[in-house]
């Protein structure tokens, strides 16, 4: 499975961590979109080049890390065929996935450690989509996502 990560500043040495565990110990490629330092940055960068790669198919899932996780989720939703989910804790990161079909994970390093955010992206990442009832909801959410990006282009 393909990887893609990204932090702003206050998610840094998270991802740093995160980054490793993923190869090392879940067995996954995973590729580093920033930032490189923990420099001031703004999460809303990173956030949309990982959001951009997981709808574009470059990546199978992404992760972002920012303080809360929040910024990150709102900024991921904003690109069609992204499905962002803040999971600080580990119910969450199930259900994001099998009910939800999530396909971006964003963690708040404020908010959570280093050792529950191991556990819930080796549970989000290791949940498959249940499908079902719940594909068909997905589904739904596919159709308003076309239906309002479609109606913005007629205006344009």
């Amino acid at each position: 499975m393909k990887i893609i990560i990204a932090a702003d500043h206050g998610g840094f040495i998270l991802k740093e961590k995160l980054k490793e565990y993923i190869q090392k110990v879940l067995g996954h490629e995973c590729q580093d979109y920033g930032c490189y330092k923990q420099e001031s940055c703004d999460y809303p960068d990173y956030a949309f080049l990982v959001a951009e790669a997981v709808a574009n198919g470059i990546c199978d899932y992404g992760i972002m890390i920012d303080g809360a996780g929040v910024g990150s989720a709102i900024t991921a939703n904003k690109v069609p065929g992204v499905r962002a989910v803040v999971a600080n804790e580990i119910y969450t990161a199930r259900n994001s996935r099998e009910h939800n079909n999530a396909n971006l994970l964003t963690l708040g390093s404020h908010v959570i450690g280093e050792g529950l955010s191991k556990e819930i992206v080796r549970i989000w990442l290791g949940t498959e989509f249940a499908g079902g009832r719940h594909a068909r909801r997905v589904m739904k959410i596919v159709e308003f996502e076309k239906r309002l990006f479609s109606k913005q282009r007629e205006r344009y």
